[in-house]
């Protein structure tokens, strides 16, 4: 991301980013010289207690979005305990950082985190890692399938084989056509392609659980991990808000083979 904007990435160092902008948690930023303070609070800061530096997004007096990049080991940092109780990806450590006149460095232009190529990319290759644990979670259907002749069991092991199977084929699809034109504008292709993988996640958390039982929730410690993490991580989704703004840009679509 940095250098898709025209910086450099500090050698020897650790990297977080931080885009989540809930209401109640909104980081200001001012210039400074050479440089720009932060202040505020920012929400859901994945693996804050372990890195070097952040990328975050801040907010200017012209109520524009700024990315910064800011060194965490300074005075006006300071990583809360607050803002994360989930069970699910509780390894993330995505707790509340608290910047109270940090000094950062301004990456871009306001507006070019949203707008840069590599955005909505970035987005599908979120959706390959929500198909990378539903489709772990379905191998542990495929081995009871092979030990057990169970004709309903095997009937969800076609479901879940339908739903990985088509979104196997759109992020194969996807990664063809941004490898094809890189920096083209890839909104649509992301959606779409987002809203297939969740929806496949989905469909194999229900069937897996209802072919399974109660078994690999309470005695396969992988499995449980991944059961309680992926719902968690598909929540990056914004559900219907997202299949809204889908809907909304093929209002003039024409689907075709």
């Amino acid at each position: 991301i940095i250098q898709q904007l025209g910086g450099s990435p500090t050698p020897s160092s650790t990297w977080g980013m931080w885009a989540a902008e809930p209401p109640q948690a909104r980081v200001q930023v001012r210039p400074q010289g050479q440089m720009v303070v932060l202040n505020g609070r920012k929400a859901w800061c994945s693996g804050a207690s372990v890195l070097s530096h952040a990328l975050l997004t801040a907010w200017d007096h012209h109520d524009r979005q700024q990315l910064v990049a800011v060194a965490l080991d300074q005075p006006g940092v300071t990583v809360t305990d607050q803002g994360w109780q989930a069970v699910g990806m509780g390894a993330t450590g995505s707790v509340e950082v608290l910047f109270e006149g940090a000094e950062a460095q301004a990456i871009g232009n306001p507006g070019d985190y949203l707008q840069r190529p590599g955005f909505w990319q970035g987005g599908i290759g979120i959706a390959a890692c929500w198909y990378g644990a539903a489709q772990s979670i379905a191998e542990r259907l495929r081995s009871h399938c092979a030990q057990h002749e169970e004709p309903h069991a095997l009937a969800h092991l076609g479901a879940v084989d339908s739903a990985l199977h088509a979104a196997a084929e759109v992020l194969r699809v996807s990664a063809l056509m941004i490898d094809a034109a890189p920096l083209d504008d890839a909104e649509l292709l992301a959606r779409r392609a987002r809203a297939v993988v969740e929806h496949a996640a989905e469909q194999v958390m229900l069937h897996v659980g209802h072919a399974l039982g109660a078994g690999p929730y309470c005695r396969d410690r992988q499995f449980a991990r991944l059961i309680a993490d992926l719902p968690v991580f598909l929540r990056q989704s914004h559900a219907e808000r997202d299949l809204a703004a889908l809907g909304q840009q093929v209002l003039t679509e024409t689907w075709m083979l």
